[in-house]
């Protein structure tokens, strides 16, 4: 499959080469890499450009101050939409996605699957990392999101996923508004409320060990409000259309 790695970046200078060598040397010619940098201070975008012209088929695309992830990647998706990419791929660029994990959740479209997730909550899974406390909240945030919204992916927070071309036409990404796991989760609940099928590919973990963590409490706070208004919302479509007079 035609195939576009969006990597939105905010700093990355340390992190960028290595990732862009690993996502090359485990890629098919058949995948590309949009870099999105939100006009990072640290020369992130000169060094993705510089990379560019030695590994090849990588672009950037430089916008003028930071407008957040989920920005970087609606803009992203809608320009390989545009240009006719068949699976468009969201990663981290802190080196906290392993690059080699690309084929197997491009493999799950290739076989059907509309949004393929990189899940830390499945046998093979794993968060090396992480302390007991930050995976019980990690997981009662994911368990909360599955009660509420009805999704059957076990990590919908999970940044690390691929989407079919036709489970992103399906959707108005304009609409969607959320950025960091609120984004994850509203993108996630809005491909299977279209009728997509979700697939899951269990990946390791890995915080970020060079630069600086873009996660906050807002991000966090954020997410689980919209959780709750979504839930609410789809139970009072869902009451609606119970009480709707039936036509004889």
């Amino acid at each position: 499959m035609k195939t576009l790695v969006v990597l939105p970046t905010y700093n990355e200078s340390a992190t960028i080469a290595e990732v862009l060598r690993r996502i090359r040397a485990s890629a098919t010619d058949d995948v590309d890499v949009l870099v999105v940098d939100d006009n990072s201070p640290d020369g992130t975008a000169d060094l993705a450009e510089a990379l560019a012209g030695e590994l090849g088929r990588i672009e950037v695309l430089r916008r003028p101050h930071k407008a957040g992830l989920g920005s970087a990647y609606r803009e992203g998706f809608k320009l390989g939409l545009a240009q006719g990419y068949e699976a468009l791929v969201e990663m981290d660029a802190d080196l906290s996605h392993d690059p080699s994990v690309l084929g197997a959740l491009l493999a799950e479209i290739g076989s059907g699957a509309d949004l393929a997730i990189g899940t830390r909550y499945m046998p093979g899974g794993k968060i090396p990392d992480w302390p007991w406390q930050r995976r019980a909240i990690s997981r009662a945030g994911n368990r909360y999101a599955r009660v509420m919204l009805g999704l059957a992916a076990r990590d919908a927070t999970s940044g690390y996923r691929a989407y079919h071309r036709r489970a992103l036409e399906r959707i108005n990404l304009t609409a969607v508004r959320a950025d960091g796991y609120g984004f994850q989760i509203e993108m996630a609940y809005k491909v299977a409320r279209s009728g997509g099928i979700l697939a899951e590919v269990p990946i390791e973990f890995r915080d970020r060990t060079l630069g600086r963590s873009k996660m906050s409490s807002r991000i966090v706070v954020e997410a689980l409000v919209l959780v709750t208004w979504w839930g609410l919302e789809g139970r009072r479509r869902a009451r609606r259309k119970r009480r709707a007079p039936v036509r004889a």
